[in-house]
């Protein structure tokens, strides 16, 4: 397989080196990806690429350090009492896209909204709000309807003009906010201009990572981050004109369950799939080498991480014990969801195999991302492969496993109930919770991917970070015009 992928690349690399083509005058910056966004209105993004793209368009009132606890980005708060928290926008960050100053009446507009949008899968995580008084241009108030301290760490939403949300102004598709870079235009691919130095920075969806990788060696791109075997990622090392540049991460990757399945339901069963999977072997051969195994969404680094949280030891006989436990009939027929790029196909066909020696048959069913994004929202499936992005807030939990937050409501896309881990949870009892979780097998947790980032050798001040955000791309540089050949 990699000797393929090499004979591919140098051959069409080849073919390409006979053209000549001009850098662009304008010295653009062009970031492939392997996926699009979906959704630029903040209020409705929940895929990666919408998620990244959304932190440069807009800006919140809250962000997070280094070790993920709440700090202040466009404003600063204090503790009024357990029910009411006073905020104050600072000085910078006020000018929307368009000139407009954001104020006090943008927030509690942004954050009103979500009492209206009932398909909003972020709405219930505001439903404690009770109002949101205003002080003046710059000082509001939100009241609780109920007490709680992780309050200033939900608002993280990028803050909408009050003035456009009136309009019924379509953010998804034409986002303006006060973030550092603005919205030009979308159609096949998407242009954005950072507002410092109109410096303008495009983003093309380049699926096939081949393909990807062929358009950074002839120029066609400067940038692309993450979404490639390690194989690939070593021949890009060894390119003179190529950058490479490596980081431990924190996305976490995961196999979810259907638990209204009858046979998935079944505790043994699920425990007989956690054992079926050699971590280890995938991480080795198919991800590069700073990916770890995961124990829990947050890492053991994370300030509500838990360390004690063992991994399922591969184990394909305790897996057909277990099945026969659980009255199985093997092999076990089962239908995995996941997405047709290329490294989710090759990570699943390998789950794919090793399962096999434990008497599970699965079948891949991989689906243009639109379409197995819905399946896995509504519930279409028996399995399923996604990776949590960004996430700093242990909430995260109740969202996931809450038994009152299946979809539109949460994240608990399995339909996973349990009275004890709603107590905890309620309880904020981050340890007793994830202990719990990790028992249940509400999903298999998998591996925190590890972080890279290709450049060309002209760009500067571009690296991957943890979470695979691309913050990076406020900060840029392309130093000179060059020529490919």
């Amino acid at each position: 397989m990699l000797k393929k992928i090499y004979v591919l690349l140098f051959v069409l690399f080849g073919l390409s080196a006979c053209h000549k083509q001009e850098a662009d005058q304008r010295q653009e910056i062009r970031f492939a990806i392997a996926q699009a966004p979906i959704n630029l209105d903040p209020r409705y993004a929940t895929d990666a690429s919408s998620a990244r793209v959304n932190r440069l368009l807009y800006r919140s009132l809250v962000g997070f350090d280094a070790s993920s606890k709440p700090v202040a980005d466009l404003a600063t708060w204090q503790v009024i009492s357990p029910t009411q928290y006073r905020f104050k926008l600072g000085k910078t960050g006020r000018t929307f896209h368009d000139g407009a100053s954001l104020s006090a009446k943008d927030v509690q507009a942004t954050y009103a909204s979500f009492l209206s949008l009932k398909d909003s899968p972020l709405s219930a995580e505001f439903a404690n709000i009770s109002r949101i008084q205003i002080l003046d241009d710059s000082t509001f108030d939100f009241y609780l309807k109920a007490a709680d301290n992780a309050f200033p760490a939900k608002l993280i939403i990028g803050i909408l003009p009050v003035s456009q949300i009136a309009q019924g102004r379509d953010f998804s598709h034409h986002p303006l906010g006060t973030g550092p870079l603005a919205f030009v235009s979308w159609t096949n691919t998407l242009q954005l201009k950072r507002m410092a130095d109109s410096q303008i920075i495009t983003l093309l969806e380049v699926k096939d990572p081949t393909v990807r990788i062929l358009k950074l060696m002839r120029g066609e791109v400067n940038i692309l981050q993450g979404d490639l075997p390690p194989e690939l990622v070593r021949f890009l090392k060894a390119q003179p004109n190529i950058k490479v540049t490596e980081s431990k991460g924190a996305n976490f990757s995961y196999l979810g369950f259907n638990l209204q399945d009858k046979t998935l339901a079944n505790l043994k069963v699920r425990e007989a799939i956690a054992h079926a999977i050699n971590r280890p072997e995938i991480i080795q051969q198919a991800l590069i080498g700073s990916t770890r195994e995961a124990g829990a969404i947050l890492p053991p680094e994370h300030w509500a991480g838990n360390k004690s949280l063992a991994p399922y030891a591969y184990n394909p006989a305790l897996s057909k014990q277990l099945l026969k436990e659980a009255g199985v009939q093997l092999p076990l027929h089962l239908v995995y969801k996941t997405s047709t790029d290329a490294q989710r196909v090759r990570l699943a066909s390998i789950m794919q195999a090793q399962m096999a020696e434990a008497g599970i048959a699965l079948e891949i069913k991989s689906l243009d991302w639109g379409t197995f994004f819905e399946d896995v929202k509504h519930g279409h499936f028996q399995l399923f492969g996604l990776t949590w992005v960004g996430i700093n807030t242990p909430d995260i939990y109740a969202k996931s496993f809450g038994s009152d937050d299946a979809p539109p409501r949460g994240f608990n896309r399995g339909r996973f109930s349990d009275a004890t881990l709603d107590a905890l949870l309620a309880k904020q009892d981050w340890q007793a919770a994830t202990n719990s979780i990790h028992q249940q097998l509400p999903y298999v947790p998998l591996w925190y991917e590890g972080q890279f980032a290709a450049t060309r050798a002209d760009i500067m001040q571009y690296a991957p970070k943890a979470d695979g955000n691309w913050d990076d791309l406020a900060n840029v540089v392309r130093t000179a015009s060059t020529k490919t050949h």
